[in-house]
């Protein structure tokens, strides 16, 4: 039966509230992720990691498990398919893929086998029982900034490892106020809700797949390189996921040991991670140490900014945490100096983590920057107000919708900031002293070429097809509404069909890209179907579709400073006598271009505050110099901010669209974390009188550092 599309009506969804699509899904439990899909004969796998740090494997003493009831298949790296040597990915080279392939053990939670069975009890219990023999070897994963293996890079990830312009050291002579300080951050992990799990079988000669995945396109095109496939023959499927952080953005363990054990055993098989195998098995931040150098003059004009950078990755690949890149956009100096260099040890590769290298770059550098304003004797959204650039402080290249001074002049307003006392340990409220700090946020903004389906169907309803993916974001309900308005019709008329790798190239939902790139090709492609639309014509039964790719309208954008922005503020208060601190509120201002969804909008920055509060006070990941392993690889000694933890929390936003983009999106999930942990820091700072350069704050450090203030004095 055919109907008419009609004629469209005006309509706006961009920018107005709307519940998440999905939701009554989500909280019914009719919404499967990736460890709930059903599938007939379904097989199990269990992992089993290296208990050793460093060394090979000399024995894999498979033949009582293979006797265990239930168990189907022991792999380990002498009878594992083969994979393809020297892999290199989507992002780049990525040598933990090549699991199973070797005697080799380069850190300790290395997969080096693992147990399929019927049951996932039953694999659990013969992995556990599984008895593998190694040679050890010395190892190392002390992370230091004195290591004598420390390197630096030629480049990274998200550009060169180093930026120099002017002369630095006599700039820093000439200088009237100098800071010249060292700021740590330790290892830090993802803990999304959903642990990561994959169901992999073939079907007809095409490997099938379903995974906790942030991009389908992206994961099927590295499955097909890894194990040497016709990409045409590898679909990945992940229409639901709860939670990634950058976690799922890769190919994981659990992902290529599916395929390893179906294309063996011949049946589905489902390998679902523990909470403590997680912390092994999929990647973590860096721990970084850093050294901030500010020169100014005694009006508050900066003629430094230095900032170095250490973090730590493995033996098997080369990951840097960019924290020193932060500082090249935010402020102007008249000699800038940034340098990310990295010490390999015995030890897991590091992945991205929510702002890689934004996050623990700006508690350096907005630190040093709050201590620069003091040492001026400047406010210190006064001295950001100082060293605005009109353009790129180091590139030189023109600003694109600069946010930054609106968001502190708004926030300032919000939070009250004008009477605030800039003297620190002066207000008091019983055994707590108050104190209150702000920070600067930034985040680069830019977007990959993809491609989207979109089919005007005989029921007057239209259906847009893209590998995007909605790990908790509401990317599904943003994508609705920007189709609704580029159609013109109302958001119940449009059905927005994600996370399948069939649907097309895309980009995945990382780097603060994954909207804006997905938006811009659904607009692409609803101008095109109203181009060939008809109205009052009957659309036949099969829909008319039509289809849309980026490639040309991404490349074609001018070159420009482009970053999404935000000023933090904090409110603590300090008990010296306990070491506790209490954050009492926060307020964030962003300026991220159009907002597409107020409601979930707010829940991205407050989430991503949050996330800057726990690493400021909470989260630590400590790894045995004996062992090489984790002490903590659990959420009962690794720590997060919980509701108890988390104070009223305010976001909101300043309306600077991006002119280069057709919606005006910049970014939102990465800017919220940026910038929150130095605001807490230095609100403790003003509170205390003592500065803390070390995260996390914990309540022994407090303690310690209040006695030695009082020494001192």
């Amino acid at each position: 039966m055919t109907t008419t599309t009609g004629v469209p009506t005006a309509t706006r969804s961009v920018g107005t509230a709307h519940t998440r699509r999905e939701g009554v899904a989500k909280v019914t439990g009719e919404a499967r992720y990736a460890g709930e899909v059903p599938h007939a004969e379904l097989a199990h796998g269990w992992v089993v990691l290296s208990t050793v740090a460093r060394g090979r494997v000399l024995a894999v003493e498979d033949g009582p498990v293979r006797r265990m009831p239930g168990v189907i298949e022991v792999l380990h790296h002498q009878n594992a398919p083969r994979l393809q040597e020297g892999f290199a990915g989507t992002l780049g080279p990525d040598a933990t893929a090549l699991m199973l392939q070797h005697d080799r053990v380069p850190y300790a939670g290395w997969p080096v086998a693992v147990v399929v069975a019927e049951t996932s009890e039953q694999a659990r219990e013969a992995a556990e029982a599984l008895v593998v023999r190694y040679e050890t070897e010395p190892h190392d994963v002390g992370f230091s900034a004195e290591h004598p293996d420390r390197y630096t890079p030629e480049s990274t990830v998200v550009g060169p490892a180093t930026s120099e312009k002017g002369d630095v050291e006599s700039e820093l002579a000439a200088s009237a106020a100098v800071v010249d300080e060292r700021y740590t951050t330790p290892e830090q992990h993802h803990n999304a809700m959903e642990p990561h799990a994959a169901m992999a079988r073939w079907d007809n000669g095409r490997l099938e797949v379903v995974d906790s995945s942030q991009g389908t396109f992206v994961t099927a095109s590295d499955l097909a390189k890894l194990f040497s496939l016709d990409p045409a023959s590898v679909r990945v499927r992940a229409e639901h996921v709860g939670g990634a952080f950058g976690a799922k953005g890769q190919m994981r363990a659990h992902l290529v040991l599916a395929v390893m054990a179906t294309t063996v055993i011949g049946r589905p098989v489902r390998i679902a991670l523990t909470r403590r195998q997680v912390f092994s098995l999929i990647g973590h931040r860096s721990p970084t140490a850093q050294r901030v150098r500010l020169g100014a003059d005694a009006d508050g004009r900066l003629r430094v900014l230095d900032h170095d950078s250490l973090s730590r990755t493995s033996r098997l690949d080369e990951f840097i945490e960019a924290s020193a890149n932060f500082g090249r956009s935010m402020y102007d100096a008249d000699a800038h100096r940034t340098v990310n260099s990295v010490v390999p040890l015995d030890v897991p590769t590091p992945t991205f983590m929510r702002a890689p290298g934004e996050a623990p770059g700006s508690f350096a550098l907005e630190s040093a920057v709050d201590e620069l304003a003091h040492k001026c004797g400047l406010d210190p959204i006064e001295l950001r107000v100082r060293n605005e650039p009109a353009f790129g402080p180091v590139t030189g290249l023109p600003v694109e919708a600069r946010g930054l001074l609106p968001c502190f002049r708004e926030g300032a307003r919000r939070f009250g900031w004008a009477g605030r006392d800039p003297r620190p340990g002066v207000r008091r409220e019983g055994r707590w002293l108050l104190g209150t700090g702000t920070a600067g946020s930034g985040f680069f903004v830019g977007a990959f070429p993809s491609q989207a389906a979109l089919t005007a169907e005989p029921d007057g309803t239209f259906t847009v097809r893209i590998a995007a993916s909605d790990v908790g974001t509401g990317a599904r309900t943003a994508l609705t509404q920007v189709a609704a308005d580029a159609l013109a019709v109302e958001p119940d008329r449009v059905r927005v069909r994600i996370g399948d790798s069939d649907f097309g190239n895309a980009w995945l939902g990382g780097g603060s890209m994954g909207t804006r790139s997905w938006a811009w090709a659904v607009i692409v492609a609803a101008r095109e179907l109203r181009e060939v639309l008809v109205p009052g014509a009957d659309i036949p039964a099969e829909g008319i579709t039509v289809r849309s790719d980026t490639t040309e309208q991404v490349a074609s954008v001018a070159a420009r400073e482009h970053h999404s922005h935000g000023a933090q503020f904090a409110e603590v208060a300090v008990d010296v006598g306990t070491g506790e601190v209490r954050v009492r509120r926060m307020l964030g201002i962003f300026s991220a271009g159009r907002i597409v969804n107020p409601l979930t909008a707010r829940s991205q920055f407050v989430g991503g505050m949050i996330g800057g509060l726990s690493m400021a006070l909470h989260e630590e990941a400590i790894r045995d110099r004996a062992s090489g392993a984790l002490t903590n690889p659990d959420f009962a000694g690794y720590h997060f901010a919980a509701h108890a933890d988390v104070p009223e929390i305010e976001a909101d936003w300043v309306d600077v669209p991006d002119p280069n983009d057709p919606v005006g999106i910049k970014g939102i999930g990465e800017i919220g974390i940026v910038g929150a942990a130095a605001a807490i820091a230095n609100a403790i700072w003003h509170a205390t009188g003592v500065r803390h350069r070390a995260l996390p704050i914990r309540p022994d450090r407090v303690l310690l550092a209040a006695l030695a203030a009082g020494e001192s004095a």
